[in-house]
């Protein structure tokens, strides 16, 4: 697999959180920065305000279009007015925030449509504020499928280093997850997983099947999930090319996916996974949009409303996502995408 130099878009993410200063910090790291050809897009106000919290000075050159992006020495600013400074009270859920991520998004989102960048790693944002903004879809993930044309199925991937995990089901209530629990999900899950570890440069990747029963199922004793549905399903998995084992008690599997056995684990629902991606490496995770035509990703942590503005955050977890989105999106540019 040939990588190429990308063109990677960056977002600041909700003005009220950390993600200004994560920004500023991943900037002023010059092994991250020579690995793309960087634009970070949004108001150059905040640009300035990240910089201040973050304690860094690195004057970014103004681009007038997309089409300046690529081939230059160093990254670049393309300023998109998103949101007034008096408009924005650091760790507070806001409307015009939540309009502004909307606003810079569809912007990078025109921009990929059009073949001028490869990947997007955005700062993290807050959901709520999104919805209060205009957000009409359940999550970030679904409004990207809709913006970008996606009718096939789509998966949110959580990592952590050389683990990925996807899941079924993602933003729905616990209640409601068993009923996610289908054969076409789960060979849909670890369809989307294996061709993102095979993007991120994992030539044979191994994927393991979570149960959703607390044992398994015990023989059928508690739940036969495992044996009516996710069997078969892994079974199926396997007859179409993809390297599945399981159903694996979730309580043991991720120790033996941290110890170096698996690739890839596919979850049942939201936290089964995501507790302990978060407990393995909290400051570290990152979050992949998966199943769709450009990478697209964000650490894994959020906004972080109690220490905004306050210089504290840590910014090991954007450094992986860009690191990610430079990985993917140099294995596949846009201009070698169907």
């Amino acid at each position: 697999m040939t990588e190429t130099r990308p063109c990677v878009a960056v977002t600041l993410g909700d003005p009220a959180g950390i993600g200004p200063e994560l920004i500023a910090r991943l900037l002023a790291d010059d092994e991250a920065i020579a690995k793309a050809d960087i634009v970070v897009v949004g108001d150059r106000w905040l640009w300035q305000e990240g910089q201040r919290v973050a304690g860094t000075r690195h004057e970014l050159p103004e681009i007038d279009t997309w089409d300046q992006a690529r081939g230059g020495t160093g990254p670049v600013f393309l300023t998109l007015d998103s949101v007034a400074p008096e408009d924005v009270e650091y760790g507070r859920v806001d409307a015009a925030c939540g309009a502004s991520v909307l606003k810079v998004l569809a912007y990078c989102l025109d921009a990929a449509l059009a073949g001028h960048v490869d990947a997007i790693c955005f700062a993290p944002l807050n959901k709520l504020a999104m919805k209060q903004g205009g957000l009409r879809h359940e999550d970030e993930l679904h409004f990207f499928a809709e913006y970008l044309n996606v009718t096939d199925d789509v998966c949110e991937f959580n990592t952590l280093g050389q683990l990925w995990t996807s899941r079924i089901s993602s933003h729905v209530p616990l209640a409601e997850a068993a009923s996610y629990v289908t054969q076409e999900r789960i060979l849909s899950a670890t369809r989307l997983i294996h061709g993102a570890l095979t993007a991120a440069g994992q030539t044979e990747p191994r994927i393991a099947v979570a149960a959703i029963n607390p044992h398994a199922g015990e023989g059928g004793t508690c739940g036969r999930e495992e044996i009516d549905i996710i069997a078969p399903a892994v079974e199926a998995c396997q007859n179409a090319g993809y390297p599945a084992h399981g159903p694996f008690p979730a309580d043991t599997l991720f120790r033996r996916a941290r110890d170096g056995e698996f690739d890839g684990v596919v979850t049942m629902y939201h936290d089964q996974g995501q507790i302990a991606l978060k407990l393995l490496g909290f400051e570290r995770g990152v979050t992949v949009q998966g199943g769709l035509p450009i990478p697209i990703t964000t650490p894994a942590h959020g906004t972080a409303f109690d220490i905004a503005g306050q210089g504290k955050a840590s910014a090991e977890a954007t450094r992986r996502a860009f690191d990610i989105a430079c990985r993917m999106g140099g294995n596949q540019p846009a201009n070698r995408r169907d």
